[in-house]
């Protein structure tokens, strides 16, 4: 058989078939996480909660503490009495459940505790800058859009810049597949998104591009913290509840870290209430 109708490498149908999943399961979750947020109040709160729950067993579970029933208790109730505030737009109190919770892990004798009591931390923080960031009537289902796409863009700009280049790895240590290239493509089309805004009005084109920078760097560090926390525990994806990523974590990540500087962002150039405005810049 010629080489030009070999069949394709087991590696190549991996590939391919892997990239058909994640289209297929984005398709599927995309415009209902989007929907959900254009809703916001109580029922995003709630989304958030229970998404902030997925990510911290999912965090037990890396970190070898899944079966720690004290854990289980302490991390899932603080994320519910966090949600429960937020719901009812207490953000004061939510913090302070998610401290007490995560100090309330901190004492615990059993190990890992340092990285259980950063699970819960991890989990909590999503929650609330994700709420927060919402909770302005007027601008927070944009701002959150925003953060949605110039994630979604450098998660797929990178995919695809790293596969078609290649070139020099990005921190092989850590994550072997990323690439420079694929991190600067990423951000390229942060970018894109942000001048996308920009032009349908959503703000001024020079802290837009700004903003889409630097989240999106953040981003990809998000990323790069997860894949190196997988690495300290020997695994490799945080479950398989998504077909064709993984699990909330392998998914999440840079969402997360995009997503808590964003909302600290708002929270600097504003109070609470005007985090939408903060945030896009109006």
């Amino acid at each position: 058989m010629s080489q030009d109708n070999a069949a394709p490498t087991p590696a190549a149908e991996q590939g391919s078939r892997n990239l058909w999943l994640r289209v297929a399961a984005a398709v599927v979750l995309a415009p209902g996480a989007l929907a959900i947020a254009y809703l916001g109040g109580w029922i995003w709160a709630v989304l958030a909660t229970a998404v902030a729950i997925g990510l911290f067993l999912e965090w037990l579970s890396v970190v070898g503490a899944a079966r720690d029933f004290r854990v289980l208790v302490i991390g899932c109730l603080t994320l519910l009495v966090c949600g429960i505030g937020l719901m009812f737009d207490k953000p004061g109190p939510a913090a302070l459940a998610a401290v007490l919770g995560v100090g309330g892990l901190l004492v615990l004798n059993d190990q890992p505790r340092q990285w259980t009591a950063s699970g819960l931390g991890y989990a909590a923080l999503a929650l609330i800058a994700s709420v927060l960031i919402r909770h302005d009537p007027d601008h927070g289902f944009v701002a959150l859009v925003l953060i949605f796409l110039i994630v979604w863009g450098t998660d797929i700009g990178g995919y695809f810049a790293g596969r078609g280049i290649g070139g020099p790895k990005l921190w092989p240590r850590v994550s072997p597949k990323k690439t420079w290239a694929g991190a600067i493509g990423g951000l390229v089309l942060s970018l894109g998104v942000a001048f996308g805004f920009a032009l349908a009005g959503f703000g001024k084109i020079v802290p837009l591009l700004i903003l889409a920078a630097i989240l999106s760097t953040v981003s990809q560090l998000g990323d790069l913290f997860e894949s190196a926390v997988k690495r300290r525990f020997g695994v490799k994806d945080s479950s398989h509840i998504i077909p064709g990523h993984g699990g909330l974590l392998d998914r999440l990540d840079g969402y997360v870290a995009a997503v808590a500087l964003a909302a600290l962002i708002g929270m600097a150039r504003d109070s609470v209430d005007g985090i939408g405005r903060g945030l896009m810049v109006w």
